[in-house]
C-alpha cells in the first residue's frame, strides 16, 4: 500500500510540473498536502531517475536555499508513456511509415491524407461531442481527447464584453508529438479540426508545445 502511495505522489509532482512549469519542495508539500520531508524524499528519487532537474536561484538569502525543481525532457516523455500508455517506438514507427509514403508518392500527397484523416476524426468527434451548452462540449473533447492519452483540461475564462462564453482548453502532453515534429501541418489540421467540432465558435490557439512551451492551449469563444 505504501509503495502504491508514493508512486501515486511521485506522479502527482511529475504532473504538478508538467502543468505548471516549476516549483518548490515546500510548494509542492502544501499544494499537494504532503508533508515537506517525504516531498524531498520523493524529489531525491525523481531526480535520481533523471525525471526532474533543479536549480538553486540566486540571491536566497539565509537559510537553507530552495531549489527550483522543473521536469527533464525524459520525465516529459515518461509522462507522455503513463498517460498515452504508448512507447516512443510507436512514435517513431509512425513517423518512420510517413516518411516512407512521402519518398512513394511526394510530401504533398502525405498532407493531403493527413488532411482527409483529420477531416474524417472532425466527424467522428462532432458526434460524440453533440450539440448541448458550449461547456458541456468542451468538456466532453477534454474527455474524448484523455482517452486518447492526451493528458487535456479546461476551465472557463472570463467572458468578453459582448458577454460571449470563452474557455481555456488546453493539453499538456501530445500523443502525436513525434508525428508533429517530423510533420507539423498535423497541428494546423488538429486547429481546424478543433473548429469544425465547435462551429459556433472560434478556436485561436494561444500555446504550442512545438515552439518550445509547455502546452497546447486553446481559446475557445462562442461567436
Amino acid at each position: 500500500m505504501a509503495t502504491t502511495q508514493q508512486s501515486s505522489t511521485k506522479q502527482d509532482i511529475l504532473e504538478f510540473l508538467l502543468k505548471h512549469t516549476q516549483a518548490t519542495a515546500l510548494e509542492l508539500a502544501e499544494i499537494l498536502e504532503v508533508s515537506p520531508q517525504a516531498i524531498r524524499r520523493h524529489l531525491k528519487d525523481l531526480d535520481g531517475d533523471e525525471l526532474v532537474i533543479y536549480s538553486i536561484p540566486e540571491n536566497t538569502g539565509t537559510g537553507r536555499p530552495q531549489h527550483i525543481y522543473r521536469l527533464s525532457q525524459r520525465g516529459r516523455e515518461h509522462l507522455q508513456k503513463s498517460v498515452s500508455g504508448i512507447g516512443a517506438g510507436y512514435g517513431e514507427f509512425a513517423v518512420s511509415l510517413l516518411d516512407t509514403l512521402a519518398e512513394t508518392v511526394g510530401k504533398d500527397q502525405v498532407k493531403t491524407i493527413l488532411q482527409k484523416q483529420w477531416e474524417r476524426k472532425a466527424l467522428e468527434y462532432r458526434k460524440r461531442v453533440g450539440k448541448g451548452a458550449l461547456e458541456e462540449r468542451v468538456a466532453a473533447l477534454v474527455e474524448i481527447r484523455k482517452a486518447e492519452g492526451f493528458m487535456a483540461e479546461f476551465h472557463p475564462i472570463d467572458s468578453d464584453i459582448h458577454g460571449d462564453e470563452r474557455f481555456m482548453f488546453m493539453e499538456h502532453t501530445c500523443a502525436i508529438s513525434n508525428v508533429a515534429e517530423s510533420f507539423p501541418s498535423v497541428c494546423g489540421n488538429e486547429l481546424e479540426m478543433f473548429a469544425a467540432i465547435l462551429p459556433d465558435c472560434s478556436v485561436e490557439r494561444t500555446h504550442w508545445l512545438i515552439d518550445g512551451e509547455h502546452r497546447c492551449g486553446y481559446l475557445v469563444q462562442k461567436i
